[in-house]
């Protein structure tokens, strides 16, 4: 089977509307979560989330596009011409029929819909714009990716809940490897900081309101993040054949389902998928140096990661580093894993790895380093990314070095 490289990268997120100034945050350990920003905000008990600032949408798109863009496809698109450029590629004959596009999404337009309900129900409206279904679509993010960038080959969306990012880039790099494809553009979206998207998840009781403290004994809860981060997958042969810079290779991927509840993490279900990415990239255990934990804040998702990291791992999960940064930029949802990617690639190319801020008191139950507030330099050659959805349904990615 053929080997898969990571050529292009790019992001929009709490911590910065491109990949420089990400990393850059993440390195800093700086935090991009703050008060919401959104209408209604006055009748929400959570009021904090890692919420894009500083964003104009006519900046970016003319008034056509912003009719046919959602918020979560804007990012996926500004997030995508990065990746794309910095790949230095373009799409065109049997290369654009032999790439695609595959994305994650939990909400997809989840704004449109709040905002045509709102004007529906609230308003007492009786007409919507004609574009709402093809704006709302999950989909609509990918297709206007292949569109806008002639991708030809395989395109579609995946939505995993908080997995759908790992689970479309695991797509991506199985097709890549398969022979299916030479070139797919993947990652993930999500942008459901509205009124209805918070209101929906104050109901599940598992949202602090006042930060994401993953590991941590004090920690209360989970941050709502929003942003994109999307990358160009590629061939190796390929990739070399057109010189260009490899960031990191994409080793291995699993996937596993808990098959037992709907919202309680399985520890056995996730050192499934854990093991499983580590025998798909022909890594032993003492290979991987840095797990980007799915590290949600929430007691249960943190006690059963690293009780199933423990179980894997063995003697080496003391060896081990392991942070989430989502502590910075908030849970992206089904966005999350493209994003906490970007910080594989950095432990990976630059030797730093990203820290859990906002650590306080350290929990028995999460005996793990978990690089507590301060980012560290360390020299790693395997890492894993970790993500664990509601339902029950995992998906870890392997990277190495390139």
């Amino acid at each position: 089977m053929r080997r898969v490289v990571i050529t292009g990268s790019g992001t929009i997120n709490a911590l910065g509307h491109d990949v420089p100034t990400t990393l850059e945050a993440m390195r800093e350990g700086r935090c991009g979560i703050g008060p919401l920003d959104i209408r209604d905000v006055d009748r929400l008990a959570v009021k904090i989330g890692g919420q894009v600032r500083d964003y104009d949408e006519q900046t970016h798109f003319n008034r056509q596009q912003i009719s046919l863009y959602d918020r979560f496809t804007q990012f996926t698109l500004l997030a995508a011409k990065q990746a794309i450029d910095e790949a230095g590629i373009t799409f065109s004959g049997d290369l654009a029929d032999r790439s695609g596009v595959v994305l994650g999404t939990s909400g997809g337009g989840l704004n449109t819909q709040d905002e045509n309900y709102r004007a529906v129900y609230e308003e007492g409206k009786n007409r919507v714009h004609p574009f709402i279904v093809p704006k709302l679509m999950n989909n609509a993010a990918a297709s206007h990716v292949s569109m806008q960038y002639n991708l030809r080959g395989p395109s579609f969306t995946l939505a995993t809940a908080c997995a759908s990012s790992n689970h479309a880039m695991g797509q991506a790099f199985m097709m890549i490897r398969s022979g299916m494809a030479d070139v797919m553009v993947t990652g993930g979206s999500e942008s459901m900081l509205c009124f209805g998207g918070v209101k929906a998840w104050e109901g599940l009781r598992v949202m602090s309101k006042d930060a994401c403290r993953p590991f941590s004994a004090t920690r209360n809860g989970m941050v709502q993040g929003e942003g994109a981060g999307v990358f160009v997958f590629e061939d190796y042969d390929h990739a070399v054949k057109r010189g260009a810079t490899i960031l990191a290779e994409v080793a291995g991927f699993a996937m596993s389902s808990d098959a037992s509840d709907i919202v309680t993490p399985s520890k056995q279900g996730a050192a499934r998928a854990i093991a499983g990415a580590l025998k798909d990239a022909k890594l032993n255990r003492e290979d991987v140096g840095y797990v980007n934990a799915h590290g949600t804040g929430t007691a249960a998702n943190d006690k059963a990661e690293c009780a199933a990291v423990a179980d894997v791992f063995g003697a080496h999960a003391d060896n081990l580093m392991m942070s989430s940064t989502k502590s910075m930029h908030g849970h992206l949802i089904g966005g999350t894993g493209a994003v906490e990617l970007l910080a594989c690639v950095m432990a990976l190319r630059d030797g730093i790895i990203a820290p859990t801020i906002g650590y306080e008191e350290a929990d028995p139950e999460c005996a793990l380093d978990v690089v507590p507030n301060v980012a560290r330099e360390a020299k790693v050659t395997a890492v894993l990314s970790n993500a664990f959805a509601f339902g029950g349904l995992n998906a870890v990615i392997a990277l190495r070095s390139a």
